[in-house]
């Protein structure tokens, strides 16, 4: 673990709590894995046993831990909780077979979150062999529930013409991003691919190597919008106002991690192989 930074002006608790939030994060520390006690923490930092006692109580309120009388503190078998994407993202990429899944909106997030790990490959610094992406997301060819208009809860037909080049944009430059590194010869087998189905969905979904879901409602707000020539009220999903919960598999099939993460795969599959059909700009 890292040290603490004299020169850091935050306390040296949450400091240390940061150092240890990260090593859960990241699974360096496993669900049910005991971390550090606070004579651990005292002796490894050098800090008071309070200071030590404070760390470890800021990462047990956000549910990241549990303390057992008697048996120290280990990290929750339960891992649902809001996170930020892209560092699990970048960690996943570290595996040597990767395959990242994901259905909503228009893959925006996505886009901007594999940016880095892509790049990593190109720099050689990661080499996975094999990468695989798929990304599913709403036919905008097709009358749309929501998003739809203020004024009468109707399709918008500009709208999805503008969501269509949303997704187009940022779908097109993950696909080619991928498959560049796959005729670079950077990675050996290297494919990803866009498929549309006929339903606009209300959530996000992030399958990362099949061991990993990121799980988010879409808000619905209203805002105005410009489509030809004017400013349109609609009452829009909102990706970027997702809050985002992980959940992970765990040696435990029957738990909740690993029981969301099976059926989130399925659902996916499911409607991969089924009503789901390639995408063609």
């Amino acid at each position: 673990m890292d040290a603490i930074d004299p020169d850091d002006p935050r306390p040296a608790s949450q400091q240390i709590a940061n150092i240890l939030r990260a090593a859960i994060l990241t699974r360096k520390f496993a669900p049910g894995e005991r971390i550090p006690s606070g004579p651990q923490l005292v002796e490894r930092f050098g800090v008071a046993k309070a200071t030590a006692e404070t760390a470890i109580r800021t990462l047990r309120e956000e549910g990241l831990v549990v303390s057992r009388a008697g048996s120290g503190t280990f990290v929750r078998e339960r891992t649902e909780r809001p996170v930020g994407l892209r560092p699990h993202i970048e960690q996943a990429f570290e595996a040597t077979s990767v395959t990242v899944d994901f259905a909503g909106f228009s893959g925006e997030t996505l886009h901007g979150a594999i940016a880095e790990p892509l790049d990593r490959i190109r720099e050689g610094r990661l080499r996975p062999e094999n990468l695989t992406v798929r990304l599913l997301v709403p036919d905008a060819s097709r009358p749309w529930s929501l998003p739809a208009r203020v004024d009468n809860l109707e399709d918008s037909p500009a709208f999805r013409k503008r969501a269509a080049r949303i997704m187009e944009r940022h779908g097109t430059a993950v696909v080619e991003s991928v498959t560049e590194l796959g005729r670079l010869g950077l990675v050996d087998s290297a494919t990803a691919q866009i498929r549309t189905y006929p339903a606009v969905p209300l959530f996000k979904l992030y399958i990362l190597n099949g061991e990993q879901t990121f799980f988010g409602y879409y808000p619905v707000i209203e805002h105005a919008v410009p489509l030809d020539g004017d400013d349109v009220p609609i009452w829009d999903l909102m990706g970027k106002d997702a809050t985002l919960f992980h959940h992970s598999r765990d040696v435990d099939p029957d738990s909740s991690g690993s029981q969301f993460v099976a059926q989130s795969q399925l659902w996916f599959d499911s409607i991969w192989n089924s009503v789901a059909q390639d995408y063609t700009p």
